[in-house]
C-alpha cells in the first residue's frame, strides 16, 4: 500500500483537527458528561471509523478494508481494557470528576503522539528483519498467558519511572488548583497533580502500547492502516471512559477474552514469520510452508466472535452474582 504523503499529512491534521475540536467543544467549560453526551460522542467516533474504514475497502480494496477493522477492532478492545486502569489512577489522584474529562483528553493525547512514533519504528524494523514476527508473536503468546493468569487488574496504583523522575526534578504540589497544570503555591510555582495525572494516563497508555502494537502489526503490516486504527480507538476512549463507567465492572471475562484474542494474533505473527523465514537456524533458512497462513476475514471473524462471547459470558456471570447477593468491584 503505496501511500502518498499529502494523504499522510490530510489525515494527521484531520485527526489533529478532531482532537482540537473536542477540545474547545467539550472542555472549555470543566463538566462531568451525562450518560446521554457520553453515549452520542462515542456513537459519533465509532461511526467516524465506520465510515473510514468503508472508505477505505472502496478505494484501496477489500482486503485493506478488513484489515483496518480487524485492527480497530482489536485496538478497541483492548483500550476498553485500559479503562479500568484509567478508573485506578483517577482514583488514586482523587481527580474532581469535572477535571477527568481535560485529564483523559490530554493524556490520551500524549499517548498517541508516543504511539505513532513506536509505530514508525516497527514499520521500519518489519521492513528490514522479517524475523521480528517470531519475536512479536512470542511477545503476545507470553502476554496472553500472563493476562490470562493475572485475571483481574491490580486495585492499586503504582506510580511509574516517569512520574517518579517528574516528582523527583521539579517541585510538585499535592493540592488541585483548579484544572490548572502549574500554579505559585506559598510563593513558589509548582506543578500540579492534575499535570502529574496527565502524565500518568499517557505514559501507562505507552505501556499498553507494547502489547496492541504488536497486536495490530499481526492483522496488518500497513503503518497507515496500525496508525488510524491507533487514532480512532483512542479518538473515542474519552467519551466511552463516561459511558460505560461502572459497566466497566460487569466484564469480568474481558482479560481472559483479550488473552484469547492476543494468543490467536500471536500465533498468526509466527506463522506468518515461518512463511517469510530467512533465520539460518530454522529450517536452514528455508520458509516453512506446512500451516497455511491465517486469513485476514478469518481474523476479523475470531475477534468479533470472542468478543461477543466474552461480553455474554460477563453478563451472565454478573446476573447469577447478583442473584447470590455478590457485588462487583474495580479490580
Amino acid at each position: 500500500m503505496d501511500v502518498p504523503f499529502w494523504v499522510w499529512a490530510a489525515t494527521i491534521a484531520g485527526i489533529v483537527g478532531l482532537f482540537v475540536f473536542d477540545f474547545f467543544a467539550h472542555l472549555r467549560t470543566p463538566h462531568e458528561p451525562s450518560i446521554r453526551e457520553a453515549a452520542t460522542w462515542t456513537t459519533f467516533f465509532v461511526a467516524l471509523a465506520v465510515i473510514f474504514g468503508f472508505a477505505m475497502w472502496l478505494i484501496s480494496g477489500s482486503q485493506l478494508g478488513l484489515e483496518f477493522f480487524a485492527g480497530y477492532l482489536t485496538e478497541y478492545s483492548l483500550s476498553i481494557d485500559n479503562l479500568f486502569i484509567f478508573i485506578i489512577i483517577m482514583a488514586s489522584f482523587g481527580v474532581p470528576r469535572i477535571y477527568q474529562q481535560k485529564v483523559l483528553m490530554i493524556g490520551i493525547a500524549i499517548a498517541l503522539v508516543m504511539r505513532g512514533i513506536f509505530i514508525a519504528l516497527g514499520a521500519a524494523v518489519i521492513e528490514n528483519f522479517s524475523w521480528v514476527f517470531y519475536l512479536f508473536g512470542a511477545f503476545l503468546l507470553f502476554t496472553a498467558w500472563k493476562l490470562a493468569e493475572q485475571g483481574d487488574h491490580d486495585e492499586e496504583y503504582h506510580e511509574n519511572a516517569a512520574i517518579r523522575f517528574v516528582r523527583r526534578i521539579l517541585p510538585t504540589s499535592e493540592q488541585y488548583v483548579g484544572d490548572r497544570m502549574i500554579a505559585k503555591i506559598d510563593g513558589r510555582r509548582m506543578i500540579t497533580p492534575m499535570a502529574i495525572v496527565m502524565l500518568a494516563i499517557g505514559s501507562t497508555d505507552l505501556l499498553f502500547a507494547f502489547d496492541s502494537i504488536p497486536a495490530i502489526f499481526g492483522l496488518t503490516q500497513e503503518p497507515y492502516i496500525v496508525f488510524t486504527a491507533n487514532a480512532f480507538a483512542l479518538l473515542g476512549l474519552r467519551q466511552l471512559y463516561f459511558l460505560l463507567g461502572g459497566l466497566l465492572t460487569r466484564l469480568v471475562y474481558l482479560s481472559i477474552g483479550l488473552a484469547v484474542i492476543l494468543a490467536f494474533i500471536g500465533a498468526k505473527l509466527v506463522i506468518h514469520a515461518m512463511h517469510e523465514n530467512e533465520v539460518p537456524f530454522i529450517n536452514g533458512g528455508e520458509h516453512i510452508t506446512v500451516i497455511p497462513e491465517i486469513p485476514t476475514l478469518l481474523s476479523l471473524a475470531f475477534i468479533i466472535v470472542t468478543i461477543g462471547i466474552t461480553a455474554w459470558l460477563s453478563l451472565l456471570k454478573t446476573r447469577s452474582d447478583e442473584r447470590n447477593g455478590i457485588s462487583q468491584s474495580v479490580s
